[in-house]
């Protein structure tokens, strides 16, 4: 079943489901006493929500090379969501706008999908963002989805990044405080970058750059050689699964979860011609497959919003002598929030990924993937936010910092808020080591002005 038909048939459900019910948003109290209080759950209720933004977004490296050089970005932007249901089920379609300049695709899927409530059992299928973990932001249990980052202008939201991805979910409750989750994910997709313009990673320019000089080679020869090869990811042999354990035990939030999946950043394997001096003849990318396992622990400790979250992520490279996969690695982090005076709140995260076998990875990138990598990567995420004017007035200040590769993301703002209406100000700063993920993109910083509805 292709997509188009897919969205075709939930579109048709979600209009035969109109037509056949009643439109909820008469007197339910009124409705049961007609049917003798026994309705059998056909009330229907629609819910129709959303926002619509204006915004201008002005980078600083442009600003810098004078008017000629500089724009503001594609201004609009909105949100439609859409609910329909009753105590048997619902569903949801979650819709993304953007202006004609942006993209051909102006309205694309945030998510769409439909949830039966079956007693204490609960199934949805359907394009779907779910979260697994304790963590705010980046947590090592959130492996479901992979993320967006072609633009890069909040990191610290992990929500609008992730990728939708169709599924089928299962939820078993046990009682009112603890339940297991089983998820099906036929289809692979791994994370999303810029293949070209301002936001496109150093890695993928180097490939790039490796992949024009053979070109010319490959497109001598009858028939022309295929360079860049991307696997069928679309397959069950790429479909993942897993299932999560959740309970409240006292004052405590305890989670434990399995998922097989795969790696959502490609290894790259490069092959090259037997000529002297050698060429490069074919660039593959490959996604291992790997094994998840995480438990997570959540409670409130002395005024600490505390949260932990410990993970496994084991690939078949158990020697770690595998210069195509990438090497097990170890991943935790611990976060917390809290008031603290003058009304100042910190939310403050730590992520660390600790790589196995790290001192059998070999010094040459053309031999291993992960040449010249630490045997750590850690990350602070820090936000301070302070409320002012009845809480009408926010300023918050986010922060990123690539401990190992010294390099940075800051994100000032200001925002006003009164009834539905949302105005802000806000800015982005990267620096660093210019080899670090947040570094590269010193070009990059920039200031946006926003004004949003939401309905």
């Amino acid at each position: 079943m292709n997509r188009t038909f897919f969205f075709s048939l939930l579109l048709a459900a979600f209009a035969v489901s109109l037509a056949a019910q009643d439109f909820g948003f008469g007197d339910d109290d009124a409705a049961d006493a007609a049917s003798g209080g026994n309705t059998g759950g056909g009330n229907f209720g629609v819910a129709i929500g959303g926002e619509v933004s204006a915004s201008l977004l002005g980078y600083a490296d442009d600003f810098s090379q004078g008017l000629d050089e500089t724009g503001l970005g594609d201004i609009f932007s909105g949100k439609l969501n859409f609910s329909a249901g009753n105590s048997f089920g619902e569903a949801v379609i979650n819709l993304n706008l953007s202006s004609p300049a942006a993209d051909a695709s102006l309205i694309t899927f945030d998510e769409a999908y439909l949830r039966a409530y079956l007693g204490v059992f609960e199934i949805e299928g359907g394009l779907r963002k779910l979260t697994w973990g304790k963590a705010d932001s980046f947590g090592p249990l959130d492996v479901i989805n992979p993320l967006d980052y072609s633009e890069i202008t909040d990191a610290s939201d992990t929500l609008n990044m992730k990728i939708a991805r169709p599924l089928v979910h299962a939820t078993a409750r046990f009682g009112q405080f603890s339940k297991l989750e089983g998820v099906f994910v036929p289809t692979f997709e791994p994370h999303r970058f810029a293949s070209d313009g301002r936001w496109i990673p150093a890695q993928m320019k180097t490939l790039q750059t490796q992949i024009a000089m053979t070109v010319a080679v490959a497109a001598a020869q009858n028939p022309p050689a295929e360079i860049l090869v991307q696997p069928d990811t679309a397959k069950l042999n790429y479909a993942q699964a897993g299932l999560r354990f959740t309970a409240t035990i006292g004052s405590s939030d305890i989670g434990a979860q399995y998922y097989y999946g795969r790696v959502p950043t490609p290894a790259v394997k490069l092959s090259f011609s037997q000529s002297q001096p050698p060429t490069l003849a074919k660039v593959e990318f490959l996604y291992n497959p790997y094994h998840h396992i995480g438990v997570d622990y959540a409670q409130v400790l002395v005024g600490f919003n505390v949260r932990v979250e410990l993970a496994a992520n084991i690939t078949s490279d158990l020697s770690g002598d595998d210069g195509e996969v990438y090497n097990p690695n170890l991943a935790w982090s611990l976060g917390f929030d809290r008031d603290l005076v003058w009304g100042i709140n910190l939310n403050l995260q730590a992520n660390e990924t600790v790589r196995l076998f790290h001192d059998k990875i070999h010094d040459n990138s053309l031999l291993d993937i992960e040449a010249g990598v630490d045997i750590t990567s850690t990350r602070l995420t820090a936000i301070l936010s302070k409320k002012l004017l009845r809480d009408e007035l926010e300023m918050r200040l986010a922060a990123l910092w690539e401990v190992e590769a010294k390099d940075f993301f800051i994100m000032p703002a200001i925002i006003w808020t009164r009834d539905a209406v949302q105005v802000e100000v806000s800015g982005g700063i990267f620096g660093g080591d210019e080899k670090g993920q947040f570094g590269q993109y010193y070009k990059n910083s920039f200031v946006k002005i926003g004004l949003t509805y939401s309905f």
